[in-house]
Parts: C-alpha cells; sequence; structure tokens
C-alpha cells in the first residue's frame, strides 16, 4: 500500500491513521490483488495476509509463522512468495502498535502492562471488524 504519511508520522501521532484505516486498506489492497469472485475466499486470504503482517509486525520470525500451515503446502508457498512484498504493510502494521503502546506508556501504564493492553485491544479490535466488507 502507498500513503501520503510514513510510518515515522504514525508512531510520532503526527498522522492518524489506526487499525481500522489499515484493515480496510489491507481488505481494498486484497481485493485488488487475489483475483477471487469468491467473497468467503477473499475473506480466507486477508485472513492470512493479515495474521502474517501481524506477526511479522510483532517480531515472529517467518519460519515460525509458515510452521503454522506446514500441514498446507500451497498455503506456505502463497505466503512465501508474498512476503517480499508486504515490508511496507508490515511496517505501517507495526508503527499502529507501537503508537497505541506508546500512548499507553504516556498515560503512565508501565511497559508491560501497556504491551499487553495493546495486545489485548488488538484482539478485541479484530474480532470486532470482520474484514473485508
Amino acid at each position: 500500500m502507498q500513503w501520503e504519511f510514513s510510518v515515522e508520522d504514525v508512531v510520532k501521532a503526527r498522522a492518524e491513521y489506526g487499525l481500522a484505516d489499515f484493515r480496510r486498506d489491507l481488505a481494498n489492497e486484497v481485493r485488488s490483488n487475489v483475483l477471487s469472485t469468491d467473497e468467503a475466499q477473499h475473506l480466507r486470504s486477508f485472513n492470512l495476509i493479515y495474521d502474517m503482517c501481524y506477526a511479522l509486525a510483532t517480531d515472529k520470525k517467518f519460519d515460525d509463522f509458515l510452521s503454522g500451515y506446514a500441514y498446507d503446502p500451497p498455503t506456505c508457498q502463497f505466503l512465501s512468495e508474498l512476503k517480499p512484498h508486504m515490508d511496507d504493510n508490515v511496517a505501517m502494521l507495526g508503527a499502529i502498535l507501537q503508537r497505541q503502546i506508546m500512548d499507553r506508556v504516556e498515560a503512565q501504564m508501565p511497559l508491560e502492562h501497556a504491551v499487553l493492553d495493546t495486545a489485548r485491544w488488538h484482539a478485541s479490535v479484530v474480532v470486532a471488524d470482520q474484514q473485508p466488507a
């Protein structure tokens, strides 16, 4: 995806771009690039790609993430081919999460609690937001 602002702008709160915005934009990108008219297939592709971005944005090793799909070689191949093209998306998602953590720390929450609270917040947003629409 392309943005009119940088990852640093998001981290430093100079740009208002949140998780819902990112998920919407990623859903649109997936819709544009994954050639399928089947909405269920599109949702599966979106969820898979989003999960990869989240894993990488939270410093999970790609091979560790991929091992969860070892039973499905076509999925592993798809993710391996897609990964080099997702660096900007991973960086932006990481910036959004980092901003959330920083907001909590600035509100006097200890760092460990801020990280856990951000993870809980993230999970609640993802559950509530069933992209793509």
